[in-house]
């Protein structure tokens, strides 16, 4: 198991709307997460900057990277998009983490 970590940007004014729309997750998309091998999940939010930063544990990163071609997956994006920053292919702007610290 490997753990990635990441930040995204959210836009002013939404952090309401992707709490809610992530309440609110897709039973496909969760599905399709855990069926790529994705454990543990948790999205947090600097609220000075509407940074966002994802966590999570990977069983299989070769599964992770094929995530971007599924349709659930570029739905998902899709429906994202207007709120936060994101790429030509409407996925979310994303920079990996390099890990600094762990303690087991």
């Amino acid at each position: 198991m490997k753990k990635r970590a990441f930040k995204m940007q959210l836009f002013d004014g939404f952090v309401s709307e992707y709490k809610k729309r992530h309440d609110e997750l897709w039973p496909e998309l969760e599905q399709l997460l855990r069926e790529t091998g994705i454990h543990e999940y948790s999205i947090f939010l600097d609220e000075e900057t509407n940074a966002l930063f994802g966590v999570m544990d990977v069983e299989d990163e070769a599964l992770l990277d094929k995530l971007p071609e599924h349709p659930v997956m570029q739905k998902w994006w899709k429906y994202m998009g207007d709120i936060m920053e994101s790429n030509p292919d409407h996925s979310p702007v994303s920079v990996s983490l390099k890990e600094m610290f762990y303690l087991k």
